[in-house]
């Protein structure tokens, strides 16, 4: 007879879903809870705190390692760099100096010689001046001694003016470039064309320089430095005309930067100078080589691990409030987790980013505690007698 009605095409019509023959069911389970609201409101007061403690942790987690992720590729992946280790203990110096004549101009040309693939290269001499005029409104800025060439390695943007150009190293020309903070310490909106003295010396500002990242801490012996509160001059300017300034206990110079072609093994090259300077400093320790990329990588796996970490120490909170309730709170679990990221990065100075996959992390694994200890106890009451039921209670 069926059959027979459904070629007919009198088939009856397909059931429909329809949100209103879930509604009886979520009022009746509003109703329960509010029957006992003490212990339902502690319980969701647990789902809530597992979801924020996702959503916040993993946020300021990903905030942090972001920035310095963003700092490592700011210093170029392409590029190697020297950073000498200098003392200014009067003992230390003297130990080293037995053994090494510190990071010197030969070591630069050796380096230069021996590394292959080595498209733009510059050494380095930087010292804090003692005075400035005018005056800084803020912390003194320090003074880079650098070739030209270090513009396209550290991937300088210019936004006012120029950088100085090979003759005017050449000439030691009495010519810098300020850095976004310094422009703003010194002179304030208008530099370029202005004059700065540093010690005795009078510089000519040719240009300003856009905003940089800077690491608050030390990163694989790079020192912490604001690089946006620095002046750029000629190294032959910083040489001859800054050259008394300096300490007894510095290094001839004290950085070496290398840009390599995209071809070039950074980590074989970065071999290549650790061995260069081992034999010329005889093993004395008194330099770091840094090597970007691989910097970059390591910052990558750590990331993950710890994004592993953080996530299975706020599950736990997760598990223990989905024990007693369903995952209706997961949604203000969110909100109270953006929330208390937003708090943190305000109170603490911190850079937080709440990203989606630590929302659908803390969505999902609140939904699936919820469905297992709310669908495990309604079967196993769906499978009593209701005879033996009613005759316990």
């Amino acid at each position: 007879m069926t059959t027979r009605v459904q070629a007919a095409g009198l088939a009856p019509p397909a059931r429909r879903w329809s949100y209103s023959q879930f509604l009886p069911d979520f009022r009746l389970g509003l109703e329960n809870l509010l029957l006992h609201k003490l212990r339902s409101l502690l319980t969701m007061l647990g789902m809530i705190f597992g979801v924020a403690a996702v959503v916040s942790m993993l946020s300021i987690g990903a905030g942090a390692q972001q920035k310095v992720m963003a700092f490592i590729e700011q210093l170029g992946v392409r590029n190697l760099i020297v950073e000498a280790k200098e003392t200014l203990e009067w003992q230390a110096h003297q130990k080293i100096r037995k053994l090494s004549p510190g990071l010197t101009f030969q070591d630069y040309r050796v380096i230069r010689t021996n590394v292959s693939g080595a498209v733009a290269s510059t050494p380095r001499k930087r010292f804090p001046p003692t005075k400035l005029i005018p005056k800084p409104q803020q912390d003194m800025p320090v003074v880079y001694g650098v070739n030209p060439e270090y513009q396209q390695i550290a991937g300088l943007r210019i936004v006012e003016g120029r950088f100085f150009d090979a003759d005017e190293n050449t000439r030691a020309a009495p010519v810098c470039v300020l850095g976004e903070g310094a422009r703003a310490s010194l002179f304030g909106p208008e530099a370029v064309g202005k004059y700065l003295k540093v010690n005795q010396q009078w510089f000519h500002v040719i240009g300003v320089v856009g905003p940089q990242m800077s690491s608050p801490t030390e990163i694989a012996g790079i020192p912490v430095q604001d690089l946006n509160s620095l002046i750029y001059v000629p190294l032959y300017a910083a040489i001859y005309r800054l050259e008394d300034t300096y300490s007894d206990t510095r290094d001839e110079i004290d950085g070496i930067y290398l840009r390599l072609e995209p071809s070039t093994d950074s980590v074989y090259a970065a071999d290549v100078v650790r061995g260069i300077l081992n034999t010329s400093h005889r093993n004395a320790g008194d330099f770091s080589v840094i090597v970007p990329a691989e910097l970059l990588a390591e910052q990558r796996r750590t990331e993950r691990l710890f994004s592993t970490v953080m996530v299975a120490i706020a599950s736990i909170s997760l598990l223990v409030g989905g024990i007693g309730i369903m995952n209706i709170m997961g949604a203000m679990g969110l909100l109270f987790g953006f929330g208390m990221s937003r708090l943190i990065a305000w109170l603490a100075g911190w850079s937080t980013i709440v990203t989606l996959s630590s929302v659908l992390l803390a969505f999902l694994v609140s939904v699936s505690v919820g469905l297992v200890f709310g669908i495990y106890p309604a079967v196993k009451a769906a499978r009593l007698d209701p005879v033996e039921a009613i005759r316990y209670e």
